[in-house]
């Protein structure tokens, strides 16, 4: 775990891995529960039985997105600041989904810092993403990931 007092101690981690989270399973229900949240129930995601029969594999695959919308989640055991009133997510650039992830694999983030840019009140940090899926070579997902740290 990276930590730094405030958030102008990040600029001495410009340049420098922040880590690499624990495993996260991506499990069934997790889908099913972003499909509802999102209305996206494709079957690929949603119908395991299908997928038993119709995928590589056997097994449905989380969507794109829900991946993604996992980085705040694994980010929380890679790095911390103590002294901060708040965070934001600002946005994604470059998000690639470069590989499945099916349903029971696991998946952990690693995290360098890019950029760490004064804003008024804090710091907008740009983090180089990727995310690993056990016992492949694809990432499921790569992506710079700006976020607002405020002191």
């Amino acid at each position: 775990m990276t930590e730094v007092e405030t958030p102008a101690d990040m600029d001495a981690l410009v340049g420098q891995k922040l880590g690499t989270s624990e495993w996260l399973a991506v499990t069934q229900p997790m889908i099913d529960q972003f499909a509802e949240a999102t209305g996206d129930h494709q079957w690929i995601h949603v119908d395991v039985e299908r997928a038993k029969r119709d995928m590589p594999g056997g097994k449905t695959i989380a969507h794109g997105f829900l991946t993604l919308s996992l980085l705040p989640r694994m980010a929380q055991n890679i790095y911390r600041i103590r002294r901060r009133s708040r965070g934001i997510n600002y946005g994604t650039n470059k998000v690639r989904f470069t590989a499945p992830v099916q349903e029971g694999a696991r998946i952990r983030l690693h995290m360098a810092l890019k950029a760490s840019e004064a804003i008024e009140g804090g710091r907008r940090l740009i983090t180089d993403c990727t995310v690993e899926i056990e016992g492949q070579e694809r990432p499921a997902v790569v992506c710079e990931w700006i976020s607002l740290t405020f002191d």
